[in-house]
């Protein structure tokens, strides 16, 4: 019987080709599996120039204002507690059942960034799905026109 010794010149090769295919089957699985959320909590309208907004828009929306100081304003009342838990508690009063409803964000163009933010935040935790935001021209250029 005769073995045969294996050849100096033979080296041990690794076959890259069935780790490749591995990798893009799994590269495959998880572009195919992996979920993509679109789903938008509000549908914001960015304010359009205009002279004024009609009064059916008006009388069919519920007007928050953001003061320069960074006081809120609902339904043209003001708020004596500026808080999150306050703003939230009048505007389910103010809107009742009706979360289907316009509601306009009008903020000063002095208020603060974080006021408009939280104002906003509370809408969208309420369940309101139609935000319009709208500002309000600072006196000294309404004044220079």
């Amino acid at each position: 019987m005769r073995f045969t010794t294996p050849d100096a010149g033979d080296e041990p090769e690794i076959n890259i080709i069935a780790l490749i295919d591995v990798i893009l089957v799994l590269l495959i699985f998880f572009m195919a599996t992996a979920t993509i959320d679109s789903q938008q909590r509000l549908r914001i309208s960015l304010p359009e120039a205009s002279a004024s907004v009609s009064e059916a828009d008006q009388g069919a929306s519920l007007l928050v204002e953001v003061t320069p100081q960074g006081r809120y304003r609902v339904a043209g009342e003001e708020l004596l507690d500026n808080s999150t838990a306050n703003l939230m508690r009048v505007l389910a009063a103010a809107a009742g059942d009706r979360r289907d409803q316009r509601v306009v964000l009008r903020a000063d163009g002095q208020a603060s960034h974080q006021a408009v933010v939280t104002a906003m935040d509370a809408i969208g935790q309420l369940g309101f799905v139609n935000l319009s935001i709208a500002t309000v021209r600072p006196a000294t250029d309404a004044a220079a026109r």
